[in-house]
């Protein structure tokens, strides 16, 4: 019997190119994109309710957030001139094409949104602008993760599924933070019950990704991605927790409720772009879950099991999540 190959990367080089995307300007284009989004669709909500200080407030910072957002992407893309010529065409099967284009509505609306509601003049434009941005506001928040598991890499494209999730209880998250910080208590019952419900997703869309992507999982687990999205749940959990028995009575409170949800939110994004970045640069998490899909149905026989044996031997431990 010819015995199984052994998988061996290309002169130890990785299966394929790792992106280039810098995490400063691309995982702060992830959060920053979201925390406009949804914090469009709360100001929304805000203003149908009454609550005038809390719109205004998320309809300014959502305009800050994705002008700031909108600057990030064009840095790294190098010169400004790209972003426009991403607009030549609509291309409905690409997620940068639909995406710059969401960006080139959702923008306008937010600003003229944000303009109107602090000059306090042309109350029927606002209002139109704001349900236009609140309604482009959830495609804006997630269609980064669509954009990030339409890529080879590893550990994004394995959680196509549970990545639009994810992103949109983490941008739920980050805008609650920031309604929490802006508007006063009195105003803010939605809010809290958003941000308990936003870390309980955020938590379930991470652990059902984790499971999805078997030893693929290793890069959410280890290293700085590890670090971050550990740190994503302790934040988000603190947030929530203070939001729900505290936020209504304090100020204080409210306000550092709302800084953990901001933070915790921030950390998820760049945690699953940094687990990208590692699942991308290691060749086993590219090759091994491949193979293992190609064997027969029998299995390839006694030996470790081809979804979580690494190249090295070692067995990958399974997910208790």
């Amino acid at each position: 019997m010819v015995p199984r190959a052994e998988f061996e990367s290309y002169y130890g080089r990785p299966i394929i190119k790792a992106p280039s995307w810098s995490a400063r300007d691309i995982a702060g284009y992830f959060f920053l994109g979201g925390l406009a989004g949804a914090g469009s669709v709360l100001a929304a909500g805000a203003q149908l309710t009454g609550r005038t200080t809390l719109a205004t407030g998320m309809k300014v910072s959502s305009l800050a957030a994705v002008s700031l957002s909108t600057a990030a992407l064009v840095h790294d893309l190098g010169r400004p001139a790209r972003f426009g010529n991403m607009l030549r065409v609509i291309k409905p099967t690409s997620p940068m094409s639909v995406g710059s284009w969401l960006l080139s509505g959702y923008g306008p609306a937010a600003g003229v949104a944000a303009v109107c509601a602090i000059g306090g003049r042309l109350p029927r434009a606002g209002a139109a602008a704001t349900a236009a941005a609140g309604a482009l506001g959830p495609a804006v928040a997630t269609y980064t993760a669509v954009l990030a598991a339409d890529t080879a890499v590893p550990a994004w494209h394995g959680a196509h599924r549970e990545l639009p999730y994810l992103f949109a209880a983490s941008a739920t998250a980050a805008a609650s933070g920031m309604a929490l910080v802006l508007a006063p208590p009195g105003e803010t019952a939605p809010v809290r019950c958003a941000a308990v419900l936003a870390a309980a997703a955020d938590a379930a869309a991470t652990r059902a990704a984790k499971r999805r992507l078997g030893m693929v999982a290793e890069t959410y687990r280890e290293g700085r991605a590890g670090r971050l999205l550990h740190g994503a749940e302790l934040l988000l959990g603190a947030g929530a927790v203070t939001a729900a028995l505290a936020a209504r009575r304090s100020r204080a409170a409210a306000v550092a409720a709302g800084l953990a949800l901001l933070a915790g939110s921030a950390c998820t994004r760049f945690g699953v772009f940094a687990a990208g970045i590692a699942s991308a640069e290691d060749p086993a998490y590219t090759v091994v879950p491949q193979r293992a899909t190609k064997e027969p149905s029998g299995g390839p026989g006694p030996g470790p099991d081809p979804a979580t044996a690494r190249p090295d031997g070692r067995e990958t431990p399974q997910s208790t999540d």
